[in-house]
């Protein structure tokens, strides 16, 4: 189970308060519509089922009295159920909460009937095994906990391992404690985050413990993660992991929702955005924008075509080769302005539902279009500058989105897009209004997203230069529990959503321009200090490379993340 119903215990008297606590949601999850096996509780992978745990008993922690005190804790899963295996042990880091989940495995009572007849011999093959034995990598005192000794099962010929344990005593762990998997029911996982480095010259220790993901993620995306982590004294991104995740090789991803609960997720979750008090260019539906003045133009012609109200008699397909584009009516009249400002009574926002993580999530983008996006203001040190053209361009489409676990219903994180990157945020961090909906903030201007209101700067902190991204709580918000339009749910079969026309619009929602933005930067070097002036190149890669021309977005179903995991940059 998830969320509210976690919890961690503790043999040691000698507990520590700075150990995380249990996270819960703000609100009880509601009772969600029945149908499949979504918010089962358990999911079936094809051979193997498997059941999360995120209740927990704390093995070893360690941290540094040198450097931040909060240090790492590692934890064995408890209450697993009868026929369930253990395939690894969870760690996280000591300053947040307390929430996280191991998979735990059994042979699905299908599995028989389910593998492919063509592959007569891994009949003879158990989905999972004991391994043969363990592998000592890493063991290291604790200022607190004695010794934590790190263990790599060593699978039998044809499996993978997916996890490491980890004991307080030097003797070998029984081979009872995890299983193994069929390599063929694994996925290649890749490092992500990482939660511990223990760095020594004089005494040649480099160690590091890092969290898991698949390395092939996205709609297509077919691995599960386990939620065990991975530990190395010498690990090469470039060589092969020790440990694997798993694959769903169901075809039919049974948990995911259905479309009664894919409206109940955002009936319960959507988030409501905030825009800044100053903003002026303001969201609108893509419809108001089509009826109100936006204009098609194709290449080599001077006059632009009016937009049916569905967008009908736009292109469709193909890929964004300059043919064609998107653009505000040509005269600089009120008509062009009103258009610009957006009409927020029209907005909705249009819901993409996709499997995450082999279906044992479900992503639900939701896309944001404004008519425009107004100039910057670039930060220099203590001065900050409002631009008159820098990072205008026509059409404007960003995203936020929700990742619910599908085990529980039970929201997990938020990725913020924020211009050409972005960032996942935990459920604990998010701010929440009216129960378990979110809040996301949305930039003056850029109308990029964040959890939390502030100023937020693309280019260099440290330096204090760059684009500034101003957000802030206002009278202008959109509830998007009540403005969701689902407009994408591929897994639920051909038909089942009817998607708009101007989704299949590949081409650019504004013009390129290109003008003078360079002299304009040049201008800013001239306001540093002598002791930070870097040469003009080196201020350029300050800045986001869009803003140095005018050139609207490629739509919704052009973006990487259509098909793809969500992009980060860090």
């Amino acid at each position: 189970m998830f969320g509210g119903n976690c919890c961690c215990s503790d043999s040691d008297p000698h507990f520590y308060p700075s150990y995380p606590q249990p996270f819960s949601l703000p609100s009880p999850l509601p009772q969600w519509p029945p149908g499949g096996s979504f918010a089962s509780g358990r999911i079936c992978l094809g051979e193997i089922e498997v059941l999360s745990i995120n209740k927990f008993e704390r093995v070893w922690s360690y941290g540094d009295l040198h450097s931040r005190p909060e240090g790492v804790t590692f934890y064995r899963p408890v209450e697993v159920p009868d026929g369930f295996y253990c395939l690894g042990h969870y760690c996280q880091s000591n300053d947040q909460p307390l929430r996280g989940y191991i998979l735990v495995a059994r042979e699905a009572t299908s599995s028989k009937l389910q593998a492919d007849h063509t592959r007569g011999s891994l009949l003879e093959s158990p989905p999972l095994k004991k391994p043969l034995n363990y592998s000592l990598i890493w063991s290291s005192d604790s200022p607190h906990d004695g010794c934590g000794y790190f263990w790599l099962p060593n699978p039998p010929m044809g499996y993978k391992a997916m996890g490491i344990t980890i004991t307080t005593q030097p003797e070998e762990p029984s081979v009872e404690q995890v299983r193994c998997v069929r390599a063929d029911l694994t996925e290649t996982c890749e490092v992500s985050d990482v939660l511990l480095t223990i760095d020594s010259w004089f005494l040649r220790i480099h160690f590091q413990v890092c969290n898991t993901r698949p390395r092939k993620r996205g709609l297509l995306g077919r691995g599960v993660s386990v939620g065990t982590f991975f530990c190395s004294t010498h690990f090469d991104p470039g060589q092969e992991m020790g440990i694997s995740c798993l694959k769903n090789l169901d075809s039919s991803l049974n948990a995911m929702p259905n479309l009664n609960q894919i409206h109940a997720l955002i009936e319960h979750y959507g988030p409501t955005v905030f825009f800044h008090p100053d903003e002026i260019y303001l969201p609108s539906s893509v419809q108001w924008f089509f009826k109100n003045g936006a204009l098609l133009y194709k290449e080599g012609g001077n006059v632009g075509e009016a937009i049916d109200c569905k967008g009908s008699n736009l292109p469709r397909g193909g890929t964004n080769d300059g043919a064609f584009w998107i653009d505000l009516p040509s005269d600089d009249g009120k008509d062009r302005n009103d258009l610009k400002k957006g009409n927020i009574e029209s907005v909705e926002l249009y819901g993409h539902v996709k499997p995450a993580l082999g279906g044992t999530f479900t992503d639900i983008a939701m896309w944001l279009f404004c008519p425009f996006n107004g100039p910057a203001t670039i930060k220099v040190g203590f001065l900050n500058i409002a631009m008159e053209r820098i990072g205008e361009h026509v059409g404007d489409w960003e995203h936020f989105t929700l990742r619910v676990s599908n085990f529980t219903g039970e929201l997990w994180s938020v990725f913020f897009s924020q211009h050409s990157g972005g960032e996942w945020v935990n459920a604990f961090n998010l701010e929440f209004i009216e129960g378990n909906k979110p809040i996301v903030y949305s930039s003056k201007n850029g109308h990029a997203s964040f959890p939390h209101p502030g100023t937020y700067l693309q280019g260099s902190s440290k330096l204090g230069i760059g684009v500034r991204n101003d957000a802030g709580r206002s009278n202008h918000f959109v509830d998007s529990s009540i403005k969701c339009k689902i407009v994408a749910a591929e897994h639920l079969g051909d038909g089942a959503i009817e998607e708009p026309c101007w989704l299949q619009y590949m081409r650019e929602w504004g013009p390129i321009i290109l003008y003078g933005s360079h002299s304009e930067i040049k201008k800013l070097i001239n306001l540093l200090p002598l002791f930070v002036r870097f040469s003009l190149k080196n201020i350029f890669e300050l800045f986001p490379t869009e803003i140095f021309c005018e050139e609207g977005p490629t739509g919704p179903k052009e973006k990487a993340n259509w098909l793809g995991d969500e992009i980060c940059f860090t």
